[in-house]
């Protein structure tokens, strides 16, 4: 099968490259078989007899050595079929781009309320698939919009991985999508990637990497900067450097957020950004970051500003309600006040019934965090959440 494919890539002239576009893989792939090292499936092979047009029995497997003679016969018949110019497959158009970001766009719709692990090999079979169309693209005048839809597919899959906890699939996907949107020309989509990679890093408990990764992003959208991606940016600085217990450069950073969110209002946010970034959803930047700076009281002012905003989907909305409790929880144990602490119990275990129904580790995980971050007294309503976390891991 090596020397097969070898034979129609030199008959027709081709770079690997090329034999790789008419193959639907890509060309470390096709590599990979000429060299000897990736095997086939049988329906790998079924495929690739359609695509060339060759009969499957000509596609024999075997070493040279052990060819036999009307092996060698068929395998002559193939020189004369590998000049034949290859079949119509499954070309791309002005169409296929819109098409790729449509069935994305009716997964992100589904993520509302369908568990991650429910949608995730359908995500990813997306991406999959996109690839190969964008590799038969490459040098047609769709190319960069396909590189888009896939910039955007992979990073909805990273989100997903990311909602299920796998943190290394996660980075590799928003890592493709960054790839794939720089391929495109798309300066605004990679800084809108490599900004979802920093909120990513920062929640994954890696501040100072966020912020390089918030540089690169700047970086990215040069000196023009559109004042949405542009309050964006410096709200999800601000929480990197609450994060680190910076309140100086959190505080400056929220502030030119502030003046951004002042000017967007003045015009449409860009794509990808579809909302507007608006002063609610500005508000719950300040509310996240008064939290991690343990400023119970200007948070749950904050939150209270931004519930004027669309309400969230269900594993958002358990999210910040685990936020929330945070903030309570904080305030009470600064007034010493039990019912306060309790009621802080209350909202977290109100999320983590969320995140159990919808199967959302992110959301797990972070009620596991609250608990740790508890050591006051062991109240009913406290073993009450503890014993619901206990049933998580059974």
């Amino acid at each position: 099968m090596p020397t097969l494919l070898d034979e129609i890539r030199r008959a027709h002239g081709w770079a690997q490259t090329d034999l790789a576009a008419a193959l639907g893989y890509s060309q470390s792939w096709v590599s990979k078989v000429l060299r000897g090292v990736q095997p086939l499936t049988v329906d790998q092979i079924r495929e690739i007899s359609h695509k060339l047009g060759i009969p499957v029995h000509l596609l024999r497997f075997g070493t040279p050595e052990g060819e036999s003679t009307t092996k060698r016969r068929d395998f002559g018949k193939t020189i004369a079929l590998a000049m034949l110019p290859v079949p119509a497959r499954c070309e791309v158009d002005e169409s296929t781009a819109s098409t790729l970001t449509a069935i994305t766009g009716s997964q992100r719709r589904l993520d509302a309320g369908t568990p991650a692990r429910d949608l995730v090999r359908s995500v990813t079979g997306h991406v999959e698939m996109a690839n190969r169309l964008y590799a038969r693209s490459e040098r047609s005048p769709f190319a960069s919009g396909i590189a888009a839809a896939v910039s955007e597919a992979a990073g909805f899959a990273a989100w997903l991985h990311a909602d299920m906890h796998d943190i290394g699939t996660a980075r590799t996907y928003y890592r493709h999508a960054i790839d794939r949107a720089r391929r495109a020309q798309h300066d605004l989509l990679a800084a809108y990637m490599l900004g979802s990679l920093a909120a990513f890093e920062i929640d994954a408990g890696d501040p100072v990497l966020g912020l390089a990764l918030l540089n690169e992003a700047r970086e990215q959208m040069g000196p023009k900067q559109h004042p949405t991606p542009r309050a964006w940016l410096a709200s999800i600085e601000a929480l990197a450097h609450s994060a680190r217990r910076n309140e100086d450069e959190a505080t400056r950073a929220l502030l030119v957020a502030e003046q951004a969110v002042e000017e967007a209002a003045q015009s449409p946010p860009p794509w990808p950004w579809v909302f507007p970034f608006d002063q609610a959803k500005f508000a719950g930047y300040r509310a996240l970051v008064a939290v991690r700076l343990s400023q119970p009281g200007p948070a749950l002012a904050a939150f209270a500003e931004s519930l004027t905003s669309a309400q969230p989907a269900p594993k958002q909305r358990a999210v910040i309600m685990l936020e929330v409790a945070t903030a309570v929880r904080q305030g009470g144990q600064r007034r010493h006040d039990d019912a306060q602490v309790d009621e802080a119990f209350r909202l977290a275990d109100e999320a983590l019934g969320t995140g159990v129904t919808y199967a959302s580790e992110r959301v797990i995980q972070r009620a596991r965090r609250f608990r740790r971050e508890y050591s006051g007294p062991i109240t009913p309503k406290v073993r009450e959440f503890d014993r619901r976390l206990r049933a998580t891991l059974a």
